[in-house]
């Protein structure tokens, strides 16, 4: 089969900016806050191709299962073999409805490695030909995510043959594998990927606000993809979908922050114990708060949505002056 449902083409035209694929942090509710506040399109967490396909996956697997009604989210997916990463998308499409898929080819995390993720930049010809068994076992978008390379920059040479090979569009994260998170993302690299091949290029690294993602653009990349910097941040995404910078209040972070918490309750339902749990939130709440830095050793140890409700009480009622400022101007109308 050939792609043709030009997906990204049909975003690209529009302004704003994509959400990364982050394992633990980038699953339905997190995606659906930053659709809401207008991200181009999520990337759901990466899924083992060998699991979908070999490993008794089944339709209700969480990294892929959609939230009601979601659209504009990529399926993410690694592994090594060609066979099996065209089973998987095929799969992937029946059970997840996803909008395009995508290769792995950043993961730079242990337990990955020999299986593909950032092992393929090192064998690059292998990545070539899991994107052609991809595009063949599909006709929607088939893309990849890379870094610069394994240990040097190979970036171009990569971002070429991945051209070649049919993807649809190409993400760069700007360091090597070696480098894992630490120092700079190499912005000027990601800037060459952009001028040396046609398709659309995503950079990614160290964006953590705004100002910092159209700052990116001017290295000629198509739109800048946020990852860390989104983590209870979804209003970045609104900020360069529609040019509303102002920044959200207390209480409506601290709203989003529970609606969060009441999302993931309703997605993932009762654990072991009988109680959908917060534990995984943990780590995600207090960011919604930077400013209330008091709030975080509650946030740490929540366990259930009433804790967290608990919790965040003091920021969720209305500022005291609100109800005397709308009587004052239901009084001047009179």
């Amino acid at each position: 089969m050939t792609s043709g449902s030009s997906f990204y083409a049909r975003r690209l035209a529009q302004p704003g900016a994509v959400l990364a694929p982050m394992a633990g942090y980038s699953d339905a509710p997190m995606r659906q806050l930053a659709a809401e506040q207008g991200a181009l399109w999520t990337v759901s967490e990466m899924i083992s191709a060998r699991g979908l396909v070999l490993g008794g996956e089944s339709e209700k697997l969480t990294l892929g299962r959609p939230y009601p009604g979601e659209t504009r989210r990529v399926v993410q997916l690694f592994g090594a073999e060609p066979d099996i990463l065209a089973q998987a998308v095929t799969r992937a499409e029946a059970w997840f409805a996803p909008a395009a898929l995508d290769l792995n080819m950043g993961c730079p995390v242990p337990k990955v490695r020999g299986r593909g993720g950032a092992c393929l930049l090192q064998t690059p010809e292998v990545a070539y030909a899991l994107v052609q068994a991809m595009r063949g076992a599909t006709r929607l978008d088939v893309s990849a995510k890379i870094r610069l390379g394994w240990d040097t920059d190979r970036s171009v040479e990569i971002a070429q043959g991945l051209a070649a090979a049919g993807a649809a569009l190409i993400t760069v994260h700007g360091r090597t594998s070696a480098q894992r998170y630490t120092g700079e993302a190499d912005w000027e690299a990601i800037a060459r990927v952009a001028a040396s091949v046609a398709v659309p290029v995503i950079g990614s690294g160290d964006v953590r606000s705004a100002e910092q993602a159209r700052a990116r653009l001017q290295a000629g990349v198509a739109a800048v993809m946020i990852g860390r910097g989104a983590v209870g941040n979804p209003w970045v995404f609104r900020a360069l979908a529609t040019g509303d910078g102002a920044a959200p209040g207390v209480r409506e972070r601290a709203r989003t922050a529970l609606r969060h918490a009441r999302l993931h309750a309703a997605f993932y339902g009762p654990d072991r114990s009988g109680l959908p749990s917060m534990r995984p939130l943990r780590k995600v709440l207090p960011q919604y708060l930077p400013e209330q830095p008091e709030l975080r050793d509650t946030l740490v140890q929540v366990n259930t949505v009433e804790d967290v409700e608990r919790a965040l009480a003091p920021f969720l009622a209305p500022e005291p002056w609100a109800g005397e400022h709308e009587e004052a101007v239901a009084a001047s109308a009179m």
